[in-house]
């Protein structure tokens, strides 16, 4: 459920701010990317891990640092899928989003809401 509102999220505001308003396909990529990302961390601390670590700034961090890695590997696909290899941006935009998911989720199950801290 989180995962599936994250990218309807990222896909609504990057299809937005890319075609209504059009910026720069990576400035849409990012914004929409950057506010699925902090929609992820509330519901993945409210729903998905129960989290109540009182460290908030910190944990947050955290899973702030790990999306924007992944926000970086995103940008490197559109640009290697779709800039290079003229791949359809929304199709490559999904893949990245699979991808970056992946990761996203797996770090942050072993080092922001680890029940170890």
């Amino acid at each position: 459920m989180v995962g599936s509102s994250g990218v309807f999220i990222d896909f609504v505001v990057t299809f937005l701010l890319k075609e209504k308003v059009r910026i720069n396909k990576f400035a849409a990529n990012s914004v929409g990317f950057s506010i699925a990302a902090t929609s992820n961390y509330i519901f993945n601390r409210i729903w998905t891990f129960r989290n109540s670590h009182p460290e908030i700034f910190i944990q947050f961090t955290k899973f702030i640092v790990i999306s924007l890695l992944g926000l970086v590997l995103s940008n490197l696909l559109i640009w290697a899928l779709h800039s290079r290899r003229k791949m359809n941006f929304y199709l490559v935009k999904l893949i990245s989003i699979g991808l970056v998911m992946i990761w996203n989720f797996t770090l942050n199950y072993l080092y922001t809401f680890s029940v170890s801290e």
